[in-house]
């Protein structure tokens, strides 16, 4: 009996904690209007004749740079501009789904930002540029279609696996979300690295505001086996920062160990490469979440806090 008690206390914590972390931003949307539609470039430009181009440079005009419409035709008639739409349909011909994901996005962020305004959303084809798979521009959401075909497609068959990992039709929400966000936050030239990993961790936060069915996972980027590594080892990896003295490190250094992509965080340990790049990121987004849940302030209040005050007043302690 006392195990069966112990245990129903225990469940009782967890939930009481799961919802202390969720409670801030369980918020209603349900009377925001997005209703945008996703106006299909690749579908149109790849499907068009020569007598129906002109309707289409009309339709999509800022993507016409001035060229002769004899670049367009050949372009379009290109062996593997052809293949690479082809692939591309196979998994985007129906993209009810994605337009569902961006229109949920979309309300989040006005409930946050009464202001924003809907951009229109063009989906297109890029040859895997994958620097500028999403491109934010106000009025303009640009999305490369060809970037998320999945992580073991063929075409991504000489990418690192961690940066293939988030080519995958899950991952556009979370993107365009960043795309947003890195639009929204202001500009911080932190210089010491609790302060890069906190400004890290605000833009994390903001995910979790504007996309609260999506997995943390998904969120952060990690494969499952390396999100449970660094679950599994957020206690010992705050002990190695405070024990190398780097919080306070100015050392851009640092950023490359820690903050930046990469295969894995370099501890200089045995095991390393079983870690996510970032990890940097993943400390300072629980580090933020730390001080949501412990102070009584907005979302717009923690974008205007110092990354030094979020830190003293998180009173963050790892979990073990």
């Amino acid at each position: 009996m006392r195990k069966i008690l112990a245990l129903c206390v225990l469940v009782s914590v967890l939930v009481s904690c799961k919802n202390e972390s969720e409670s801030a931003l369980k918020v209603d949307v349900s009377n925001i209007q997005s209703d945008i539609k996703i106006d299909r470039f690749d579908v149109d430009f790849y499907t068009t004749s020569i007598d129906g181009l002109e309707e289409v440079k009309k339709k999509y005009q800022v993507l016409f740079p001035a060229q002769p419409d004899s670049v367009w035709i050949n372009k379009i008639n290109n062996k593997d501009e052809r293949e690479l739409f082809d692939e591309t349909q196979k998994i985007y011909k129906d993209v009810s789904g994605l337009t569902s994901e961006i229109n949920s996005l979309f309300k989040y962020v006005k409930y946050y930002n009464p202001k924003f305004k809907s951009p229109r959303v063009v989906t297109m084809l890029t040859n895997i540029d994958y620097d500028n798979r999403i491109v934010y521009a106000d009025s303009l959401l640009l999305i490369s279609l060809d970037a998320y075909l999945g992580k073991k497609h063929e075409f991504y068959y000489d990418y690192p696996a961690y940066v293939k990992q988030n080519n995958e039709k899950e991952h556009i929400v979370v993107d365009v979300a960043k795309a947003i966000i890195n639009k929204q936050i202001r500009p911080s030239k932190p210089r010491n690295f609790i302060d890069k990993m906190i400004f890290k961790g605000k833009k994390m936060y903001l995910l979790d505001a504007y996309l609260p069915a999506v997995l943390d996972k998904e969120k952060i980027g990690f494969s499952e086996v390396k999100f449970n590594w660094a679950k599994d080892n957020e206690e010992q990896i705050w002990k190695y920062f405070i024990e190398k003295d780097y919080l306070y490190s100015t050392n851009k250094e640092l950023d490359k160990r820690f903050i930046d992509i990469a295969p894995f965080s370099k501890f200089y340990l045995d095991g390393d490469n079983q870690s996510p790049g970032r990890i940097g990121e993943w400390i300072g987004w629980q580090i933020v979440r730390s001080y949501m849940q412990k102070n009584d302030v907005s979302l717009h209040e923690l974008l205007r806090t110092s990354e030094e005050q979020i830190f003293k007043k998180s009173r963050y302690k790892p979990k073990k």
